[in-house]
């Protein structure tokens, strides 16, 4: 049986230099498979609202659409290291609403940590749900929620004034008492910064090789997600493609009268046919 990462294992594997490789997952069947793949850990990503609902960004995601999908996913992967992320809302109005969100994820999807985006701005946030005996992710550079505010889905930290930027928000998540950080389409550059300044692992998201581990959504390995492709996605499969094709196959077996074959049909019991037919005969 896989062994469960915990807290000090992810911090053994930043101190060693062991990369961590980690995905999103939002159902059971890829839970099942990323865990038997061998994932360090699995994000329930808000990303879910794009890839599973086909909202056009993360806002509309709710805290129980996260929490049903964290649990589909626990049931999937019971002995992988589960971070459930924390929607839009569901922490930027006050602390005591954060504790009680990030609070659902642990008792109702049995998750091992939560992710919440925002740096500076969110360290009281943090800092209460770390106080309350939770796992915090913080999350910079593109942040899907307040894309808005950045001017849509664009890479973060490319001058030196927002470079510097970041890394005070990563400084600030750090002391808010945060065990890991994410860093999303941030220059590779700017990411080792914050590597070698943080003594928390810090994982990426298209921001380069020299992150502690990286994380993939599991719609774009597998060539799933259609809407767009970002620059920093790297496709290992194109089952959007191979599902295209199988259903096209299906209507044109059914439409032409290929499917069903009889391998395909359950047999009644030899001589219960004739059976049957005497007794229609006598209704008759």
């Amino acid at each position: 049986m896989k062994k469960k990462l915990t807290r000090i294992d992810l911090q053994k594997m930043k101190d060693t230099g062991e990369k961590v490789v980690w995905v999103t997952s939002y159902d059971y069947w890829t839970a099942q498979f990323a865990e038997q793949a061998g994932m360090d850990m699995i994000l329930v990503g808000d990303s879910l609202g794009m890839c599973i609902y086909g909202y056009e960004g993360t806002i509309p995601v709710t805290m129980d659409q996260c929490v049903w999908h964290s649990e589909a996913v626990r049931r999937g992967a019971p002995n992988t290291f589960v971070i459930g992320d924390m929607p839009f809302l569901s922490y930027q109005v006050n602390c005591d609403e954060a504790v009680r969100n990030a609070g659902r994820f642990y008792k109702e999807a049995r998750v091992d940590a939560i992710k919440l985006e925002g740096g500076r701005r969110v360290y009281p946030q943090i800092k209460a749900i770390a106080e309350a005996g939770m796992l915090v992710m913080g999350h910079i550079g593109l942040t899907p929620q307040s894309s808005g505010q950045l001017g849509g889905f664009k890479a973060q930290g490319r001058t030196a004034e927002t470079a510097l930027e970041l890394i005070e928000d990563a400084r600030a998540i750090q002391q808010a008492g945060a065990f890991s950080l994410l860093i999303e389409a941030v220059p590779p550059e700017v990411c080792r910064i914050i590597r070698d300044e943080l003594t928390i692992p810090v994982y990426s998201i298209g921001a380069g090789i020299e992150a502690d581990g990286q994380l993939m959504i599991v719609s774009d390995i597998l060539g799933i997600f259609q809407a767009f492709t970002a620059k920093f996605v790297k496709k290992y499969a194109n089952l959007g493609e191979e599902t295209l094709k199988a259903l096209k196959l299906y209507a044109e077996d059914v439409r032409m009268k290929r499917f069903p074959e009889p391998q395909h049909t359950y047999n009644m019991i030899e001589g219960e046919l004739p059976k049957l037919l005497t007794l229609l005969k006598r209704e008759k």
